[in-house]
């Protein structure tokens, strides 16, 4: 099929400066790098994204690849709105969702790095709310009543960290909690003047889903962990971020709520309807505000709300790549690195760090990733994983809601399809 010459955007290699841990790596006998991909090979990813706009299967998209620490592949394909037919550009913003998890999980161990927190401790120790806990019993779909019992165990900051804690998930999870959570008024990404204090609150003094440690169940633990973070350090999650996390890696483009002068870099978020996309930009009786990140801001979702670019949340991944350090600016140690990419759940799928995915040697066989490797997505389809072994980044913005597009596998192996 040909392809609309129209919908592709192209970049040279990006600005910045993504810095390596080995700055010498990939270099040939005369001191020129090496290029780190084929070039003939690296077009079946233009293809691909090409494709996936032309056929309507998303508006456009960011894709960045780097390798070593250097930006080997920087391009825009399609559109930011197609409304208004904008160009997307590789400098472009876009929300992701729960790539916040992960940021969200440097905090707390950075705190945990300066003796603030044990990874063991019941949060209950540090949130008030949790300290009594009990497990779902009886629900009445009729009215989301509920009866409950006293669970056995009482959930942990490593728990929170791995999604066993036992809690779920407002707005996306069992039927049953998405009634309950709904009824005391806690979404996923929280509402205009509501704070995070109040909400996560609220939910401790719900029951859980099954008792803590017994599964892994993508819930609303990171944001109780962005609580727990504002209440140790004293900081409202946004300003932690900020001065802790963003400011010193030179992530000048991730906000919860993005200042005027970048917001008209924020990609508009399409919703499929009828199997056709369009962009929205008023409230509609969902779940959110399609243009959260624009307007008054008051609740910080550890779990799901800030806004990234794609070069800034590369620099965040290659600060793990290279040991916890990053231009000269370490914010967590070698050691508890490897803490965090070491599997955490045993036997329970996915198998799962300290924040991330993780790939071990028992589920290696399903993906061309390296044994290592550490992976996640936001649910208006953005993708990322980095790849130590291979000393490789990748990542694939697009903001959709309520797609069924899977895009991710094939574009990883699209990837290490095209490595030298």
């Amino acid at each position: 099929m040909r392809l609309l010459s129209a919908v592709v955007a192209l970049a040279t290699l990006s600005p910045i400066t993504i810095a390596s841990q080995d700055a010498t790596a990939r270099t040939s006998a005369g001191g020129a790098r090496a290029a780190a991909f084929v070039p003939a090979r690296l077009q079946r990813i233009d293809e691909f994204v090409q494709r996936l706009v032309a056929d309507g299967r998303i508006p456009g998209a960011v894709v960045m690849l780097v390798q070593g620490g250097h930006v080997e592949y920087h391009k825009a394909f399609g559109y930011r709105d197609l409304t208004t037919r904008e160009p997307q550009r590789t400098n472009d913003i876009f929300r992701i969702a729960s790539q916040t998890k992960a940021i969200t999980s440097l905090a707390v161990m950075m705190l945990w790095e300066e003796g603030r927190l044990m990874l063991d401790d019941p949060i209950g120790k540090y949130l008030p709310a949790f300290k009594e806990q009990t497990i779902l019993a009886k629900f009445n779909p009729a009215d989301s009543t509920f009866e409950a019992k006293p669970t056995r165990r009482r959930s942990t900051i490593r728990q929170l960290l791995t999604h066993t804690s036992g809690l779920d998930y407002a707005d996306i999870g069992s039927d049953e909690f998405k009634a309950i959570y709904a009824k005391a008024g806690i979404t996923a990404l929280g509402k205009e003047g509501e704070v995070l204090a109040d909400k996560i609150d609220r939910l401790g003094r719900l029951p859980l889903r099954q008792e803590p440690g017994e599964r892994f169940t993508y819930s609303l633990s990171s944001d109780v962990l962005g609580r727990l973070v504002e209440v140790i350090s004293g900081m409202p999650l946004d300003q932690f971020f900020k001065t802790r996390i963003f400011d010193p890696l030179g992530m000048r483009d991730t906000y919860f709520a993005i200042p005027a002068d970048r917001r008209d870099r924020l990609a508009a978020l399409h919703q499929e309807t009828d199997g056709k996309l369009a962009a929205t930009h008023e409230a509609n009786g969902g779940l959110l505000h399609p243009d959260f990140p624009l307007r008054p801001l008051t609740y910080f979702s550890g779990g799901g709300g800030l806004s990234s670019t794609t070069a800034d949340y590369a620099r965040f991944l290659q600060l793990f790549l290279n040991g916890g350090a990053l231009d000269g600016v370490r914010l967590l140690g070698r050691k508890t690195v490897e803490l965090m990419l070491t599997n955490q759940v045993g036997a329970l799928q996915p198998a799962f760090g300290l924040g991330f995915a993780i790939e071990t040697p028992g589920n290696d066989s399903q993906s061309p990733l390296s044994v290592g490797s550490f992976s996640w997505g936001g649910a208006f389809k953005t993708t990322y994983w980095a790849d130590p072994k291979e000393q490789l980044i990748g990542l694939i913005f697009t903001n959709v809601l309520g797609s069924s597009l899977a895009m991710g596998e094939q574009f990883q192996v699209l990837v290490y399809a095209a490595l030298r």
